[in-house]
C-alpha cells in the first residue's frame, strides 16, 4: 500500500490546497445514491440529462479496477465584491478568472503522472467537473468538508469557495475519515434564495435556480418567475454562498493567480452584455469557463434584467 502522506505532500507541492483519500473497496452505504435517485425522480435536474448517467451511482464504471479515489480541492476566492448598482451585471466568482477546468486538469495531470511513476502497472483517471462523479459526496467521504444545505461542499479552511477534482487509481491507499456536517440549525441559504430554489435542506431544484437558468438553460427566453428576480445576475449566482456564515468567517484570498478576476468580469454593464456579438464574446471570454454561456444567452440574461429594472 502506497504511503498516503507522500501522495498528500506531492499534491500540496503541485498546488492543491486540500487533499483526502477514499477507499473504493470500502464504499459506505448507498444513501448518496438514493439521494441522487430521489432528486432525479422529482425532476430537480431540469434538462441536465447527464446527471442520470449510471456511472454516478457506481464509481467503478469510470475505472473498473479502481481501488482508491484521491480527492483534491483548490481555493478560488478573491475578495472583490459584486456591485449593488442595478445597471451593473453580476457574474459568479467561479467565472471571474481563468477557466478552472484548465487550471485543475493541469494539476491533476501532474499528480497522475507522479503517481504512475511510483511503480509498475499503476492506472489513473482524473476528473474536475468533467465526468460522471458525485464530486461533493466523495469530497465529504475523503474528509475535505461537508455538503451544505445549499448543495455546495463547505470546508473549514476556505468555506465553499473551492474547486474539486478526483483521481481514480488501482492503488490501495490508506483512507481518511469522512467529514461530519456543521450546518447545524442554520437556514440562511434557504431564506436568502430569491427563487426558493433550495426545496428543502440539501435539495436544490435546478428548475428554480438562477445559476442553472443563466448558464444551462438554452431556451430563447427565461421563465418570468426567474427573470423578474435576477437582480443583476447574468452568469451563475453566489447568493447562497455569500450569506453562508462559514464563507463570511473563513474565506481567504487564493494564492493562484489564474483565479484573480479579469477586470471586465467584475462590473460589466448590463447594456454592454445585452447587445454582445460573437466577436466581442470570443475576445472577452477566451480561456474562461464562461464560454459555456453563448452570445445569445448573455444577451437574453442581460435583457431580462434590463426589462425588469424598467418595470420597477
Amino acid at each position: 500500500m502506497i504511503n498516503s502522506d507522500r501522495i498528500k505532500e506531492a499534491a500540496k507541492n503541485i498546488g492543491f490546497h486540500k487533499v483526502g483519500i477514499v477507499s473504493v473497496d470500502d464504499i459506505p452505504d448507498d444513501a448518496a445514491v438514493e439521494h441522487l435517485n430521489n432528486w432525479l425522480a422529482f425532476g430537480y435536474h431540469a434538462d441536465m440529462a447527464w446527471m442520470a448517467n449510471p456511472k454516478r451511482a457506481d464509481i467503478r464504471l469510470c475505472l473498473p479496477d479502481a481501488r482508491s479515489l484521491i480527492v483534491v480541492a483548490v481555493n478560488y476566492y478573491s475578495p472583490h465584491q459584486h456591485a449593488d448598482a442595478p445597471e451593473i451585471a453580476k457574474i459568479s466568482r467561479y467565472g471571474w478568472g481563468r477557466d478552472y477546468h484548465k487550471v485543475m486538469q493541469k494539476k491533476l495531470k501532474a499528480l497522475s503522472s507522479w503517481l504512475q511513476e511510483q511503480g509498475d502497472n499503476i492506472t489513473t483517471r482524473y476528473y474536475s467537473d468533467t465526468g460522471p462523479v458525485q464530486d461533493k459526496v466523495w469530497a465529504q467521504r475523503a474528509g475535505l468538508g461537508w455538503i451544505g444545505k445549499n448543495g455546495n461542499l463547505i470546508t473549514r479552511d476556505y468555506g465553499s469557495w473551492v474547486f474539486l477534482g478526483e483521481i481514480l487509481t488501482n492503488l490501495a491507499i490508506t483512507a481518511d475519515q469522512p467529514h461530519s456536517s456543521h450546518c447545524g440549525t442554520c437556514t440562511r441559504c434557504l431564506e436568502a434564495c430569491p427563487t426558493n430554489a433550495i426545496a428543502k435542506p440539501f435539495v436544490v431544484d435546478a428548475n428554480r435556480c438562477i445559476a442553472y437558468h443563466t448558464i444551462e438553460n438554452r431556451e430563447p427566453e427565461l421563465p418570468a418567475e426567474i427573470a423578474q428576480k435576477l437582480s443583476g445576475w447574468v452568469a451563475g449566482c453566489d447568493i447562497c454562498q455569500d450569506v453562508c456564515p462559514w464563507n463570511q468567517r473563513f474565506a481567504q484570498e487564493t494564492d493562484i493567480e489564474d483565479f484573480q478576476p479579469y477586470p471586465e468580469n467584475l462590473h460589466p454593464q448590463l447594456t454592454e452584455l445585452a447587445s454582445i456579438e460573437s466577436g466581442e464574446w470570443d475576445r472577452r471570454f477566451r480561456a474562461s469557463a464562461l464560454r459555456r454561456i453563448k452570445p445569445q444567452m448573455w444577451q437574453r440574461n442581460a435583457q431580462a434584467n434590463l426589462k425588469y429594472i424598467k418595470e420597477q
